[in-house]
């Protein structure tokens, strides 16, 4: 085992528990959390826990900087120009609910378009639907070409002037596919259309630049890198946070209040009301100084290392069906299949018993489930921390599973 990848193991106290660690290959759902993250959450619920922006006193005042500090290094970590336009929302859920819900006021009526992909996760279309049928908007699927990536071809015929809003996906958690956000976002805006990036399986992979991307806006949560679950972000351009309504109200989000009404505060209070989950923004904080601590081309080489010899294996058995590309720049280390003999439930099962640790289901995207005509599916992400051998004993797992129940 290479000496950066034991290192980084040992981060892990999950990965060295037990005389047989559990192989888990789960990543896409949820990451393991390393010590130094829960270390500085415990930190600050055990000697630095007060409430934030509303204290004059000292205690108050630093965990006011410790949460304001996180939202300074989640700008420098995704390219924010401004500090301010980063948003702490409980998660990419949470962000683009609060971008559908307030772009649907300002921008949407009856007949205009919202262009989503197919592979979408339904945390990036329900909204949207939710949305159209408030406004009387349609939705449009951008289908897939053969080799599962977007058809651009057919997204280029889609848009025109009654497309308002592209939200689409940086990578899937299906497929595993990185999508060309750049030009999708190129190509939306030569039609006036806003954009909506979810970045919920890109940030954990490789590093984005949202200024570089040219969206609107863009949607991250913490607990697919190594952070906590509960905490995301939402980034925004400021024109746009500044004219938007705010999705909630409450403390903090206000300047005044009256008894006619209200006015907003400015950003990005305007956009957290309420208590927020102070210490999840706080180990989001340390989540980003750990992850730009690590050796990322050496992780990501590893990553796709693995997830190209899983591609290889698995390609092998007549009774499989890869719904994902074979492993490339393109990709990142997901691989959903079908196997005809072997339930994805059954196959679940039967790697547990194992202690490996897979996903078996639609994973959030029953449309596309639909579009490839199966119910469910197998899916196996293998991470940064993840090994060789991991990948090993899963395979063991498929072939047991196809002796006692493959006809």
């Amino acid at each position: 085992m290479q000496v950066w990848l034991t290192e980084l193991r040992n981060e892990f106290e999950f990965l060295n528990c037990g005389l047989k660690p559990v192989a888990y290959l789960d990543n896409a759902a949820t990451t393991q959390r390393p010590k130094v993250v829960v270390d500085r959450m415990s930190r600050f619920y055990l000697y630095e826990n007060a409430n934030i922006h509303r204290g004059v006193y000292k205690l108050s005042q630093h965990a006011t900087d410790a949460y304001e500090g996180a939202r300074q290094k989640l700008a420098t970590f995704i390219g924010a120009p401004h500090v301010e336009e980063v948003i702490f929302t409980s998660g990419v859920t949470q962000s683009i609910n609060t971008v559908a819900h307030s772009l649907g006021q300002m921008f949407l009526k009856e007949g205009d378009e919202i262009v989503v992909s197919i592979a979408e996760h339904h945390s990036n279309l329900v909204p949207w639907q939710m949305a159209a049928s408030r406004y009387g908007a349609k939705i449009r699927f951008v289908p897939l070409n053969d080799d599962f990536s977007l058809d651009m071809k057919a997204y280029k015929g889609m848009l025109s002037k009654n497309t308002k809003i592209v939200a689409i996906q940086h990578v899937s958690n299906v497929l595993g596919v990185v999508h060309p956000v750049k030009e999708i976002v190129s190509l939306a805006k030569s039609v006036g259309a806003l954009t909506v990036i979810d970045g919920a399986q890109a940030v954990p992979h490789f590093s984005v630049d949202v200024q570089d991307i040219g969206c609107d806006f863009y949607g991250f949560s913490a607990h697919k890198m190594f952070g906590p679950v509960g905490i995301g972000c939402l980034w925004g351009k400021s024109e746009l946070l500044k004219k938007i309504p705010p999705y909630q109200g409450g403390g903090d989000m206000i300047e005044t209040v009256t008894c006619e009404g209200f006015s907003c505060a400015d950003l990005p209070n305007k956009f957290e009301a309420g208590t927020p989950n102070i210490v999840g923004a706080i180990g989001f904080g340390a989540t980003v100084d750990f992850v730009e601590k690590l050796p990322k081309q050496q992780c990501h080489e590893h990553e796709m290392e693995m997830t190209s010899k899983l591609y290889t294996e698995l390609q092998k058995n007549p009774r499989i069906k890869i719904f994902s590309p074979k492993p490339s720049s393109s990709s990142i280390g997901v691989l959903t299949f079908y196997h005809q003999d072997v339930h994805p439930h059954d196959l679940a099962a039967f790697a547990d018993q194992d202690g490996v640790c897979i996903r078996a289901g639609h994973h959030c995207a029953q449309p596309l489930m639909k579009y490839f005509g199966v119910g469910s599916t197998s899916r196996v992400s293998p991470y940064w921390y993840n090994t060789w051998e991991d990948i090993e004993r899963f395979l063991k797992s498929v072939a047991k599973a196809e002796r006692k129940l493959a006809a």
